[in-house]
């Protein structure tokens, strides 16, 4: 008795396990169906990011065949790469472009992005109209007056500077955004920091800047994005000089050098992005929530 009690209870969960795994199947099926759209412009941006670090591992010769996945992992593609007489410099020039860029822009954007949004004064319309339209004014429309300041009256051609000082003076997007940001501050707040005798510095530092951190780091990111992968600007002011350029910019000479060899360019692309995944990873919480709550009020 025990033991047909044993097979028929068995028998019984076999029998479930079977519509079990048809409603897991089915339910699978319906929601690939529902986020196919979604699927396929994931596949759209991932799939040439997985075919980058395949060809970056593949040998020469199956990096020109054809091949999808890799016979062999070549590793040493990115030890190459890093061989490679002035990449080292390279990466050192865009962190220092892009991080003191960054530094400088959100220092001297902060500033004007306050006055902007919670000073009263006669002109504030007109400022800022201004900063709209420099907003709205391509950087290849000034090139050529800017170049033949920084190069015949400070002679600063050659070199990074021309780039990196001009940030020390404000960015005009930078400073619509936070301005946009900072409108969404409740003035009470600012009152009740006045009430306890701050000024208006300290306003700025202990009350203005913890609450527009989402803000500022969003904004933060736009700009170090912006500067690593310039290469307009070094083109024009860093060329006649290699110890002066950046990875955006000494990475087409990397590939004029090695247009044979597809593995090393691709893993010298993923070198180069690599920063700017790893930046935007441990960011992307406050990035989001910057660029959400960014420009709500007008």
């Amino acid at each position: 008795m025990t033991t047909t009690m044993i097979a028929a209870t068995a028998a019984a969960e076999a029998g479930a396990e079977v519509p079990r795994r048809q409603r897991r199947r089915e339910d699978a099926l319906v929601w690939i169906a529902t986020h196919a759209l979604a699927i396929g412009l994931a596949l759209l941006f991932v799939l040439p990011i997985v075919f980058l670090l395949l060809t970056s591992v593949m040998s020469d010769r199956q990096a020109l065949d054809g091949t999808f996945w890799p016979r062999s992992w070549q590793w040493s593609n990115y030890e190459n790469v890093f061989r490679t007489p002035g990449f080292l410099i390279w990466w050192r020039n865009s962190l220092v472009y892009a991080g003191v860029g960054t530094a400088l822009t959100l220092l001297s954007s902060l500033l004007p992005a306050v006055a902007l949004a919670k000073f009263r004064f006669r002109g504030a319309n007109l400022t800022m109209f201004l900063v709209i339209a420099m907003m709205m004014l391509p950087p290849q429309v000034v090139i050529v007056p800017m170049y033949v300041i920084w190069s015949q009256t400070f002679g600063l051609n050659g070199s990074l500077w021309p780039l990196i000082i001009p940030l020390a003076f404000g960015d005009a997007y930078s400073i619509f955004l936070l301005r946009q940001f900072i409108l969404t501050l409740p003035d009470e707040v600012l009152d009740a920091a006045a009430v306890d005798g701050c000024g208006e510095l300290r306003k700025v530092w202990h009350v203005i800047v913890p609450m527009a951190r989402p803000a500022l780091v969003a904004v933060g990111l736009f700009q170090f994005f912006a500067l690593w992968n310039d290469y307009f600007g070094p083109q024009i002011y860093a060329s006649e000089n290699p110890a002066a350029w950046t990875l955006s910019y000494g990475l087409e000479t990397f590939k004029s050098a090695h247009h044979t060899n597809w593995n090393l360019t691709m893993a010298a692309t993923t070198l180069v992005m690599l920063p700017v995944v790893i930046v935007f990873f441990f960011a992307q919480k406050a990035f989001v929530q910057g660029v959400t709550l960014t420009g709500v009020r007008a």
